[in-house]
C-alpha cells in the first residue's frame, strides 16, 4: 500500500484548499485514514481522521469548524477540505492508514510523502 497526497499549495489567509489522499492500485475501503501535519521545529500533530466506513470522524481542536474530512470509497480517495486557513496552518500535511481512526500517530503504519500547505500573504 502506498499513499499519495495532493492538493497543497500557497494560499492567502482566509482561503481554502482541498487535500486528497489516494492509494494507486489499492483500495482504501478497509483502512481508517488520518491526516497529520508537521511544521518546521514542531511536533507532528493529528489533524483529522475518518473510519473506514466514514461513519466516524475526529478533529483536532485547532481545526474544528474549519476543516472537514470525507471519503469516497468508490474512488478510493480521502479528502481534507480546509477553509478559513490561517498562517498557523502552514505545515507539511500527511495522510496515513491504520486499522483504527485516531488522532494519535502510533497506530498508523503506512504514510504518504506529504504535501506542503503554506498560508501567507
Amino acid at each position: 500500500l502506498q499513499l499519495v497526497e495532493s492538493g497543497g499549495g500557497l494560499v492567502q489567509p482566509g482561503g481554502s484548499l482541498r487535500l486528497s489522499c489516494t492509494a494507486p492500485g489499492f483500495t482504501l475501503d478497509y483502512f481508517a485514514i488520518g491526516w497529520f501535519r508537521q511544521a518546521p521545529g514542531k511536533e507532528r500533530e493529528g489533524v483529522s481522521c475518518i473510519s473506514n466506513s466514514g461513519a466516524t470522524t475526529s478533529y483536532a481542536d485547532s481545526v474544528k469548524g474549519r476543516f472537514t474530512i470525507a471519503r469516497d470509497n468508490a474512488k478510493s480517495t480521502v479528502y481534507l477540505q480546509m477553509n478559513s486557513l490561517k498562517p498557523e496552518d502552514t505545515a507539511r500535511y500527511y495522510c496515513a492508514a491504520s486499522s483504527i481512526a485516531t488522532l494519535r500517530s502510533v497506530p498508523y503504519d503506512t504514510w504518504g510523502q506529504g504535501t506542503q500547505v503554506t498560508v501567507s500573504d
